[in-house]
């Protein structure tokens, strides 16, 4: 084939949906710049727009430097719980997290052309965002049905756009992109994705070493928090679900929506296959694991890197999944 990784045309970068598994498009970006590949346009959905955002705002290294730096403690502050409404969480302090690395700018000022998808609440279709406030569009996108409270931009109800395209490559190829590199965060490997698979476990040797000592997760203390609400009395346990023990309301949502994804992942690859597929391997890490950002990070630079190998040497197809 080529002894470069150097693709010719326009190059997009198509960034799917994923909660905290987010962090590996970090480390996916880095392994194409250490490739010598320059993006031209990015298409961004929920965690991938705001990954993207920041990555067109040119501020990914800070955000990686920050994501390094979260424990557990940290990621439930971010979760301002409201009375149940719209969603379960207002999202203003995620807002408020936003605004530190795109500052306030708008869509079509940034050097790099960005699109941030959301779908539509009351018709059901996709929203693409070109212009505008890219904290508001990020936070529309990022809006996880039952989780977040919706967000009105322009006399639309928007929440994720992972709901009609959890990995925009249609957006990037829209943008003119010739060739297109996409993240898949949401590969599972079959019945090792049921909810509370002991694989899936919160263990010791998983947590990050200033995290609290903690058995509980993460999820299990959002729990909690909704207790007083009478939202929930189901409690977060790592063994086998049964009548006796069922999941919690963040469990049962985050995994819904992630069956869904999957599926609408599977059609939207065939009608619209990128030159390049990247997914991680990162089925155990849950919602709320935005503190375990180092691994995530290493994994999305291997799977990165091991794509990238496998184009240079015409082997490609045989890692897509």
């Amino acid at each position: 084939m080529v002894s470069n990784f150097i693709p010719s045309g326009k190059i997009g970068l198509a960034l799917g949906s994923g909660s905290a598994r987010g962090w590996a498009h970090i480390g996916a970006i880095r392994a194409l710049e250490e490739a010598g590949i320059t993006i031209d346009c990015v298409a961004g959905t929920s965690i991938g727009a705001l990954v993207g955002a920041v990555y067109a705002s040119g501020k990914i290294l800070e955000m990686e430097e920050a994501a390094l730096r979260l424990n557990r403690k940290q990621i439930l502050m971010f979760s301002d719980i409201i009375l149940p409404k719209s969603g379960l969480i207002d999202g203003r302090k995620i807002t408020n997290l936003v605004e530190q690395y795109v500052l306030n700018s708008s869509m079509e000022s940034l050097p790099l052309p960005l699109r941030i998808l959301a779908t539509d609440l009351t018709t059901g279709t996709e929203v693409v965002m070109r212009k505008g406030d890219i904290v508001e569009a990020v936070r529309a996108s990022l809006s996880i049905p039952g989780v977040f409270t919706p967000v009105w931009k322009d006399g639309d109800l928007l929440v994720d756009g992972g709901l009609v395209n959890p990995v925009p490559v249609s957006t990037a190829k829209e943008m003119g992109a010739d060739f297109i590199i996409a993240v898949d965060l949401n590969r599972e490997r079959g019945s090792e994705e049921r909810l509370n698979n002991p694989e899936n476990a919160d263990t010791p040797e998983k947590r990050s070493a200033d995290s609290p000592a903690s058995a509980d997760s993460t999820l299990s203390m959002l729990n909690k928090k909704l207790r007083f609400l009478d939202v929930t009395r189901a409690r977060y346990s790592r063994q086998k679900i049964t009548k006796d023990s069922s999941p919690g309301i963040f469990d049962v949502l985050m995994t819904s929506i992630k069956i869904m994804k999957r599926r609408i992942t599977a059609i939207n690859m065939e009608l619209y296959p990128p030159d390049i597929l990247i997914q991680p391997d990162l089925q155990h890490i849950n919602f709320m694991g935005f503190y375990r950002a180092e691994e995530i990070i290493a994994e999305g630079y291997r799977a990165a890197e091991s794509q990238l190998a496998s184009w240079k040497s015409g082997n490609l197809s045989e890692n897509r999944h």
